[in-house]
């Protein structure tokens, strides 16, 4: 089908993903081929003579509208809808990524020149500053929506897809003493797939619901809406590849070590049957910095419309939309054409830093960031990161934990392994397999066929080679010529550095046991106050209660105001205070003169109000179910302003007072109950306002031309 129309919601509704691929395997010593995608100078002095990649696929899904219970939704009986979480803001942001790495190799064409050749396609989705509100109130159709007036702004989508064939170089500019520096460059040739966006200027939608005849409901907007692609897709044209759609893309970077054991692999004074001591990784420190995908696509057939979309349409003219083009040609003002469309590749700088703790233990800290305006049009991005990654590595086996803060799904934690030829990871698994709001899942796996460098003999690698080697069969320190020193109470700490040789300790007390001072079962190293009891998930220390209210301050929202449990320590709001206030508020019969024996509540009412920090409150009136609607719903608008004329009265600023009436529209009790019974339906409460929702209301809701009662009744209202 060749509607459009469902490609511009997926746009807008789109769940998201982060645009970094491989998360937690690009830093790895033996990532090869993967590791020129973020860092081009990675290839030289690398630990592969060659890496041949036969196929591998990176694709992550997350969002910061909605977060799910992982496991839940593959079950029969799972309800997105009712079971997810849903966080909705005024600008809601989505990006979509698969990345997919074709046969591609790199290999050392010199002792210090590497070269690669790849080949890529890829996809990447955008959503930028949706309104999560409107996706809510919209999602099941206006026949379910109430009446609305939103915000929408600048939303920008995109999606765009596209094939690359690129070549890298990289080679070593310095090597001296303990500095060793690295620089690589990636030459890319882009062909294009298939492109569509969606961009909106200063956009507002409101809504009037039509209950009589919902075909008549009103859909108001105003702005300009911009969507594109990159073929004629309002000429209804067929799906196709251009080949003339293509650009050029480039990547830059560059690789810092530090090397403080340089003279015991010095590649200047290494011999050629050592093999320039390519097997070992020689750093204490690394650090990188690289900035990719530089360029972008000339979609030649591309069309770009630009809609002034002022005005107003029924629910019926959106309900019958067909396709998109249709829609907007049929109701609004196209305002501008463009053809031949440029789409910028998603142009990031990658910083990283990589520790070699001890031996095959290392911890990385690496960082994305886009440097794409994200409100541009047709401009991919992707989504701001930083991922810290403990790994454990050797020649054969890398099993890694990426923990990464991502820019709209928060933090997540994965786990990577790497076996010989073959790859996996996920940097969101394990957060997945136990969170119950979780906003990103991804995957990635890979088969590659990797060539080593030849390495020294060294049978328990201990990094004693087994012609200096007094144990070659045990591994032990060099100082000790390769023979373990001796351990009595088997704690890992050596005898001649353990203060208690006999009693097992941690390495951190010098071998000796720590005490627990409190008895908290918390022992004294870790315990944040060793000298009185507390609970372990407060480190030891107990619980405090600023405020004195008897919620402890890890359960309270005010914790430096007393408050009410029943409102997790904080006071009981104003709005609750003074509708309580007001309960059982008495009027004049059938009128909306408030009896003088209320007065002492409108008194406590407006103290109340005046005393609380600055609040807007709209005062709701409302009746009980007797009587004609319409006399019903002006007597509650005049009871209402009636309260705020006299909260007014009492002193209440009125910039902070609005009010309306809903008749009988909330009442719970039927007509053809007694009077007494239906007192319960007979009152006035308040509502604190925020935010835009204020100015949607006006000062009162009192109607120009008074409403006559249809049928009197002396039945008190």
């Amino acid at each position: 089908m060749k509607k459009t129309i469902l490609f511009f919601m997926f746009m807008i509704v789109a769940m998201s993903a982060n645009a970094q691929s491989y998360v937690g395997y690009t830093s790895d010593n033996y990532a090869g081929i993967q590791g020129v995608l973020y860092n081009p100078a990675s290839i030289v002095d690398s630990r592969f003579k060659t890496d041949i990649n036969l196929f591998s696929i990176s694709a992550t899904v997350a969002n910061d509208l909605y977060g799910v219970k992982f496991i839940d939704i593959f079950k029969k009986d799972y309800d997105f809808d009712l079971q997810s979480k849903f966080t909705p803001t005024s600008n809601n942001n989505a990006v979509v990524n698969v990345d997919f790495l074709g046969p591609s190799f790199m290999f050392n064409i010199a002792p210090k020149h590497s070269i690669a050749i790849f080949t890529r396609a890829r996809t990447i989705t955008n959503v930028v500053n949706a309104n999560g509100n409107l996706i809510d109130e919209v999602k099941d159709g206006l026949d379910s929506s109430n009446d609305f007036a939103y915000s929408v702004g600048n939303l920008n989508t995109l999606s765009n897809s596209w094939g690359e064939v690129g070549i890298s170089y990289a080679a070593v500019i310095l090597n001296k003493n303990q500095n060793f520096l690295k620089a690589g460059f990636t030459i890319k040739y882009l062909q294009g797939g298939v492109n569509g966006y969606a961009n909106t200027k200063d956009l507002s939608a409101a809504f009037i619901k039509n209950n009589a005849n919902p075909n008549l409901s009103l859909l108001t907007s105003k702005g300009l809406v911009t969507i594109g692609g990159s073929q004629d897709f309002e000429n209804n044209s067929d799906i196709e590849f251009d080949a003339n759609s293509s650009g050029l893309g480039f990547d830059l970077g560059f690789q810092y070590e530090w090397r403080p054991d340089h003279e015991e692999y010095d590649l200047n004074n290494a011999k050629p049957v050592d093999n320039n001591f390519k097997n070992l990784n020689k750093y204490k420190l690394r650090f990188g910095v690289s900035v990719t995908d530089i360029g972008s696509i000339n979609y030649s057939n591309a069309k770009q419309d630009t809609y002034d979309v002022t005005g107003v349409v029924t629910q019926e003219t959106v309900d019958n939309i067909g396709d998109v083009y249709e829609f907007f040609n049929d109701n609004y003002t196209k305002v501008a054409t463009k053809r031949g469309i440029k789409t910028s590749l998603p142009t990031a700088l990658h910083a990283n830093v990589d520790w070699n703790i001890h031996h095959k233990f290392y911890l990385n800290l690496n960082s994305d960031f886009s440097l794409v305006n994200k409100n541009a049009v047709n401009k991919n991005s992707i989504a701001n990161a930083v991922t810290l990654t403990p790994r454990f590595e050797t020649r054969w086996f890398t099993y890694a934990i990426p923990v990464s803060y991502m820019e709209y799904t928060g933090t997540q934690v994965g786990s990577s392994l790497r076996f010989g030829p073959l790859f996996i990871g996920s940097s969101s698994v394990l957060t997945n397999l136990v969170s119950s709001n979780s906003k990103g899942a991804d995957i990635y796996v890979g088969v590659k066929y990797p060539v080593y460098q030849k390495k020294f003999k060294d049978t328990d690698e201990d990094g004693v080679l087994d012609k200096f080697d007094a144990c070659p069969k045990v591994a032990g320190p060099v100082e000790n010529n390769g023979c373990p020193w001796p351990d009595t109470d088997g704690d890992s700490v050596v005898d001649k550095d353990d203060k208690c040789v006999t009693v097992a300790g941690p390495t951190e007390n010098n071998g000796c046991p720590w005490g627990d001072a409190d008895k908290d079962t918390l022992l004294d190293n870790v315990d944040g106050c060793p000298t009185v009891a507390g609970p372990v998930e407060n480190k030891g220390c107990p619980w405090p209660d600023t405020d004195g209210d008897g919620v402890l301050d890890k359960d309270d929202a005010c914790p430096t105001v007393p408050g009410l449990p029943e409102y997790n320590g904080c006071p009981k709001p104003t709005a609750v205070a003074v509708t309580e206030e007001f309960k059982d508020l008495l009027f004049d019969f059938n009128k909306a003169t408030i009896q003088p024996g209320s007065t002492h509540k409108l008194d406590k009412a407006a103290e109340i109000i005046k005393s609380a920090p600055a609040e807007n409150f709209v005062v709701v009136g409302t009746t009980d179910a007797k009587g004609s609607a319409a006399y019903n719903l002006n007597l509650s608008r005049q009871r209402a302003a009636a309260v705020v004329k006299a909260l007014e009265a009492r002193g209440v600023n009125p910039a902070q007072l609005k009010s309306i009436g809903i008749g009988s529209q909330e009442a719970t009790v039927p007509a053809t109950a007694s009077d007494a019974e239906r007192q319960v339906d007979r009152k006035v409460i308040v509502r604190a306002i925020s935010g835009g929702e204020w100015n949607t209301y006006k000062k009162s809701d009192l109607p120009s031309t008074p409403v006559k009662k249809a049928a009197p009744t002396k039945k008190r209202k």
